[in-house]
């Protein structure tokens, strides 16, 4: 029963949320100083829609345009306190719904979403209405004594006087929170006029909505409701894809508890006189400390999170988590408690994505394409990662022979005081002002990226060097492993061990093969324009079976090669004839 109490007598609520979809700096800055739309209270009348005046910035989080994704961070948490979500019936009268939920303040945002059911998001004006709303709201009565009455604000919507019982269909528009099938897409695609077109279409029917990532912040703050029964003060941040401009629409939510921001950590000297008596007893190591931290939150979660299923305590991994699905969200989640160099490394990529739109659409298109063959897959095993592909993308970037980004060494040296970061003993220190860093000019479309990535990658000496975004170079491989990608941070670990030759031949091949398809005339000519549907262009890439065809293909008449095109089709035809023994 103490734990029981300890639960109900510590709840705490935070939310935050983050847009990280646009494309480069011009669309953040717009999203952020775009007013929000509130809906005011209204007794006896209906809700009227009106625009909110923007708060005044602090501009020092802001340089030349760019926003520091630690103040986009705090911005989304604010809005996150004043956040619920409610599942609703699927007929809500959306008008009723409104003034229903504005009798208890002002409503800023909302949207609706359907997972497992509908479910809608609603942002108040102030915390204090979302105390009224939670005051107001009961806990069912259930037949079993045994029952924990847990109130978080996950809400069930149970007034059926805001239900439309009509055959009409409700009219409610559901924002999608994940990307359409392939095969659909390839159609979409072949409508585009370019290939700098489709790449473009692609990363924004890919990346992250400002809804999702408003969700998939909302999900961090519900569980931290439970993990401040024990830490009043910690706070849950979203990490890796769901914040570094990179994630795609249905990525895993890896999560972060941080507890370093707790008052009084930092004091050496307690000026009150008094000290605090840690309950927890001695660890022999601070991983056997996140270890017991995690136990504690995972147990926690599953017997009092609402909507958390599965959940699995993998406490003995290299970096311990709890894993768990929020079905009112779809997502699957990752919770860690003390990973802050993959912190560090989220802000490196959100930070290489600000500086060139063309980036965050090379990578996503690079993505795209490897999970359209399996070179990527959700399941663990000996596949290539999205982080690998994403530092592959990043390190043939600053190897164009004028540099589209700087390197992570050149970053370190742009550091100030201020950016100073060791951590467990690794230099994670980079400059974090935009206006320090100095571009230099590179106007290569994102067709001629496209193309000479997947050249650069199908004769790369995979066998004897290693990748290097530190210096922006290759090396001699420091360990017997089929492809090596140093870890930007923690430089004696290979990101990539995982992979096996088998997998690394096989997006060689592909690249081989899509350098080759992106050199053919009649690939990249629009079929009949927005009429047509023929697969053309980055929609031919996206085929499947493309390696298995090759051969067939090259029995077509094709325009002249240039020598350089005939050594990629005389490698692939070596390869994949069959050896003698």
């Amino acid at each position: 029963m103490r734990l029981f109490a300890s639960i109900l007598t510590a709840m705490a609520s935070s939310f935050a949320v983050c847009r990280l979809h646009m494309r480069g700096r011009v669309g953040l800055l717009k999203s952020l100083q775009k007013p929000d739309t509130f809906l005011q209270r209204s007794i006896g009348t209906d809700i009227v829609a009106a625009q909110a005046e923007a708060p005044p910035r602090d501009r020092s989080d802001e340089k030349d345009g760019y926003k520091f994704l630690h103040a986009l961070q705090v911005e989304r948490q604010e809005q996150a306190e004043r956040s619920v979500l409610i599942n609703c019936h699927s007929r809500t009268n959306e008008k009723k719904f409104l003034k229903y939920l504005s009798k208890h303040g002002d409503i800023k945002k909302y949207f609706f979403y359907e997972s497992y059911g509908l479910y809608a998001v609603v942002e108040f004006a102030k915390r204090e209405d979302v105390a009224s709303l939670l005051e107001r709201a009961v806990i069912p009565n259930v037949n079993h004594e045994s029952m924990v009455p847990f109130k978080s604000r996950l809400l069930s919507l149970r007034n059926l006087s805001l239900v439309d019982l009509s055959n009409q269909q409700s009219g409610l528009q559901c924002h999608p929170q994940t990307t359409i099938p392939i095969n659909e897409f390839i159609k979409r695609l072949s409508k585009e006029e370019s290939i700098d077109q489709q790449m473009t279409s692609l990363t924004e029917a890919y990346q992250l909505t400002e809804e999702n990532s408003r969700l998939r912040f909302l999900v961090c703050s519900l569980l931290k409701d439970i993990a401040a029964a024990y830490f009043p003060e910690c706070t849950i941040k979203p990490f890796g894809s769901s914040v570094n401009g990179f994630g795609k629409l249905g990525c895993d939510l890896d999560m972060f508890l941080d507890l370093d921001g707790i008052s009084g950590r930092n004091v050496k000297m307690p000026k009150s006189g008094l000290s605090l008596e840690y309950q927890m007893k001695r660890a022999n190591s601070e991983r056997a400390v996140t270890q017991s931290i995690l136990s504690v939150i995972g147990e926690c979660v599953d017997q009092f999170g609402p909507g958390c299923v599965g959940v699995q305590k993998i406490l003995n991994a290299r970096c311990p988590l709890v894993r768990f699905a929020h079905q009112p969200s779809g997502f699957q989640c990752d919770l860690t408690a003390n990973n802050r160099v993959a912190m560090k490394s989220t802000e490196l990529l959100y930070l290489y994505g600000e500086l060139d739109p063309r980036v965050r659409s090379l990578v996503f298109t690079v993505r795209c394409w490897a999970r359209a063959h399996g070179v990527t897959s959700s399941i663990p095993g000996a596949w290539i990662s999205n982080f690998s592909l994403t530092v592959m993308v990043l390190f043939f970037l600053q190897k164009r022979s004028i540099p589209i980004i700087p390197t992570l060494d050149h970053l370190r040296d742009l550091a100030g005081p201020a950016d100073k970061s060791v951590i467990e003993g690794n230099d994670c220190t980079f400059v974090s002002d935009f206006s320090k860093i100095q571009l230099k000019s590179n106007t290569e479309t994102l067709e001629q990226l496209l193309c000479e990535f997947f050249e650069f990658y199908a004769t790369f000496p995979f066998s004897r060097m290693s990748l290097n975004i530190r210096k922006g170079k290759e090396q001699n491989k420091p360990e017997v492993a089929p492809l090596h990608i140093q870890n930007p941070f923690e430089t004696s670990l290979n990101v990539s061990k995982n992979v096996n030759a088998t997998q690394l031949d096989r997006f060689v091949a592909l690249c081989q093969e899509s350098s080759w398809l992106l050199q053919q005339g009649e690939t990249n000519i629009p079929r009949g324009g927005a009429s047509m549907t023929a697969a053309w262009g980055l929609a031919t890439l996206l085929l499947p079976s493309q390696v298995a065809g090759i051969k067939s293909r090259k029995k077509r008449k094709l325009e002249p090669a240039s020598e350089r095109i005939k050594g990629l089709l005389e490698s692939l035809k070596n390869k994949n004839q069959p050896k003698t023994s």
